[in-house]
Formats: C-alpha cells, sequence, structure tokens
C-alpha cells in the first residue's frame, strides 16, 4: 500500500488525453411517416424494445450501448399536476420507444406560430432498442403530495461508506429517469423530451451520459470491458436465469408497498477512477487486484473467463492465488453469503478535472430486490478491504424504487395514486 500511495503522489499531476467517440445512425420510422430506409449495420441494435410488460424494459433489457441518465426534483405542490405529468411521460415514452416522436407530429407538421412540441433531433433515427425506465427517491415521500405512508420500507438513506467523497449536487432527486439505446442521440433525445413535457413541474438536479456498457445482462452478450481494460461483470445476472431474477431483483407480492410488487431498487453510484494512476501500474499488480488475468479474464488460477473461482487455490508461498483484497473475492456471492445483484453499469468521461486528468469513470447501475440486503453489505466489504479503492472514489449516489411493468391504458407509478391522500 506504501508503495501505491507513494506513486500516486509521484504520478498524480500527469496529464492524459481523451478520444473521440463516432456513431452512426440510419433512417427508420418518424412520426407517422416511413421514410425509405437506409442500410442498417445491424437490425436488432436499431430495432424496438416493447415499453408494456410486468416489469419495465430497460432492467434486464439486454444492455444497450450508451445511456442518459437524469435525476429530477419535483417543483410543483400539486398532486394533481404529479400525477397527469406521470400519465404525460408513459404517453410519450411508449411512443418514443416505438421510434416516433414524442407527440404526434411534434417535430413538424403542428402549427408553425408555436414551438414544435418535439425538439426533432431523433427524426430520422431508428428506435435503437430505446428503453426508458422510472424509480422514485425517498424524498418524494415526504408530506407534498400525500405519499408518506406509500413509501416503501427499503426505501431509506443509504449509509456512508469509507472513502465516500460524495457530491450532494450529483446524488438523490425525486424521481429518476434511465434512458438506453444503442444510439447516444436517440436517448438523448428521450431524456430531453421528457424533462421538457415536465416544465415547471420538475427540475433537473444532475445527470449523467454513459457509453460502453460495463455488464452483460443477456447470455448472448460478449463481456465488456471497463477504463481499467478489464473484462467487467463475468458473473452478473442474466435475463435467462428467471429463478434467480425473483430472488435477487424482483421485489415479491405481500413483501412491501402493493403497488412495488413486481418492481425493484435502482443504486446509481458514479464513480470516479483514476485511470491515468491506474496505467502506471504493472500487469501483474492490476490482475492481482481485480482477481482475474487481463486477456481472457479468467479467474486467477484458471483457464477461461467463465471458469468459477477457486478461491481456496494456493498460489507461490501458499498464499491464495485470488488475494484476500481481490475485488472479485469481496464482491463474490461466496463471500456475501449469496447476494447478487443486476449490474446495469456504463463507463463515461466528463472532460478534464482542470488538474490535466480525465474526470473519467464507471457509472454503477445495479437493481436488486433490497439495496440495504444486498448492495450495503457487499459496498461495506469492497470500501474497507479491496485495494481497487486507491483508485477510486464514488463522488455520486441514489437509491431509488422502481414501480412494475406498465399495462396498457396504465401509467408508471399509478399504484402511488390508488386510495386516498
Amino acid at each position: 500500500m506504501t508503495e501505491r500511495l507513494s506513486r500516486r503522489r509521484l504520478f498524480g499531476v500527469a496529464g492524459a488525453g481523451a478520444a473521440a467517440l463516432g456513431v452512426g445512425a440510419a433512417a427508420g420510422v418518424v412520426g407517422e411517416r416511413t421514410l425509405s430506409p437506409e442500410p442498417v449495420a445491424n437490425a436488432e441494435t436499431a430495432a424496438a424494445v416493447p415499453f408494456h410488460g410486468a416489469h419495465q424494459a430497460g432492467i434486464v433489457t439486454p444492455a444497450q450501448d450508451r445511456m442518459h441518465f437524469v435525476a429530477l426534483d419535483v417543483t410543483t405542490s400539486s398532486r394533481e399536476e404529479l400525477q397527469d405529468l406521470l400519465r404525460e411521460w408513459t404517453v410519450a415514452a411508449e411512443r418514443m420507444t416505438r421510434g416516433l416522436e414524442a407527440f404526434e407530429h411534434g417535430a413538424v407538421g403542428g402549427v408553425p406560430e408555436a414551438a414544435p412540441k418535439d425538439t426533432g433531433e431523433a427524426l430520422d433515427l431508428p428506435a435503437s432498442a430505446l428503453t426508458l425506465t422510472i424509480g422514485f427517491g425517498l424524498s418524494l415521500f415526504d408530506d407534498r403530495f400525500g405519499l408518506a405512508d406509500k413509501r416503501p420500507a427499503a426505501l431509506k438513506e443509504l449509509p456512508h461508506f469509507a472513502g465516500d467523497d460524495l457530491d450532494p449536487a450529483r446524488s438523490g432527486g425525486d424521481i429518476c429517469l434511465q434512458a438506453c439505446a444503442n444510439d447516444p442521440q436517440v436517448a438523448v433525445h428521450a431524456i430531453r423530451n421528457l424533462v421538457r413535457i415536465g416544465f415547471g413541474k420538475v427540475v433537473v438536479r444532475w445527470s449523467q451520459l454513459g457509453f460502453g456498457r460495463t455488464s452483460s445482462t443477456s447470455t448472448s452478450q460478449a463481456t465488456p470491458r471497463n477504463l481499467f481494460g478489464f473484462k467487467d461483470g463475468t458473473r452478473n445476472l442474466k435475463a435467462e436465469e428467471a429463478a434467480e431474477l425473483e430472488k435477487h431483483v424482483w421485489v415479491q407480492d405481500g413483501e412491501d408497498q402493493a403497488w412495488l410488487a413486481g418492481g425493484t431498487y435502482l443504486v446509481a453510484r458514479r464513480i470516479r477512477m483514476h485511470i491515468e494512476i491506474w496505467d502506471r501500474t504493472t500487469l501483474l499488480e492490476q490482475e492481482q487486484i481485480i482477481g482475474r488475468d487481463k486477456g481472457e479474464g479468467a479467474p486467477l488460477g484458471q483457464v477461461k473467463e467463465f471458469d468459477k473461482p477457486d478461491f481456496d487455490v494456493a498460489g507461490e508461498g501458499g498464499l491464495p492465488q485470488i488475494p484476500a483484497t481481490a475485488h472479485i473475492r469481496l464482491a463474490s456471492k461466496e463471500a456475501l453469503g449469496g447476494v447478487r445483484i443486476l449490474r446495469r453499469g456504463y463507463n463515461f468521461i466528463d472532460g478534464s478535472d482542470g488538474l490535466g486528468h480525465l474526470d473519467a469513470g464507471l457509472f454503477f447501475v445495479a437493481f436488486m430486490r433490497d439495496a440495504h440486503k444486498q448492495f450495503v453489505p457487499m459496498q461495506r466489504a469492497l470500501s474497507t478491504q479491496d485495494e481497487m479503492m486507491e483508485y477510486v472514489e464514488h463522488t455520486g449516489s441514489g437509491l431509488y424504487a422502481v414501480p412494475p411493468g406498465v399495462g396498457s391504458g396504465g401509467y408508471w407509478g399509478s399504484g402511488l395514486f390508488t386510495g386516498s391522500p
């Protein structure tokens, strides 16, 4: 540890450059008009994901390549206005996930003397597997809207973890919206238009753009790499593991508030990664910190990525080949009494920190049945024992209750408003 601290002091002022990201687009359905399609490199990445269902899309949906996440504060004090906004959002969200404008003839074709109802930057772009997912923060359940008795028991503040450096301006919020798509412009368009619909009723508290998924949520997907260059999320829960999802992700009927049955909890953490320092760490040490080899992604002591880690196999000197402080050991279900979570994070680069370093890292997003029984013990172990903590710091945080999916004719969070306020 002393050597690594010295290395940070030595290299902490080193500068770094950033790479630009290119994006392709293809034509598709716009509003109610069908355009002449251009060739699409991968029809699956351009296809629409169904909006309606037992669970919200964007959770077990095969993780898309781009994300735009926003946390909002509600400024209206009217319960009815909040309810109407959720209805309007639901209609617009369902349209946009089909590759349509937020409103019919919203970008063009309306009254020329009026501002367009849709901002128009997604015209000519396909649906790009857009999913929109909503969640509700603890602060929404105060005395403004008569929702205090609808607050789920597990929706309570996360504790402070060792090493946290949380920015209040990048934490919390009454409502969160997650847009995931295979085209960043489609994701940004969706959030932009939902925020626009909410003008006068909500304001943006904080937001995060993400690129390059850092986990796989389906067995059909290859494991991606994070900004440390390692495969990330090899042992993540997958959409095909229905029984495991019931056990670890979906809130069960009768377990908590009735309106949350079939829903889940979303934990968001903005994790700054000190990549310049990591880049000057030896390959051997990097692999010891992670607990996997960097090329194949195999657990140390094994051969293939998906080989089961053997936390007892001894290496040189009789010490475990996967160190006691290795990330994959501390985050494993074996070390946590069987606890698992569904990870759905993204890389981010938010320019420079003004000292010649990239403000870059992992926007950690995960879904689980109870954050205090799943995420909290995991993060406590990582924050106090994981050697990777030398290279990262948590700068933003949020916990949100995610309602179940929407049926035809329903709307996001409708269960919040059943019964008398």
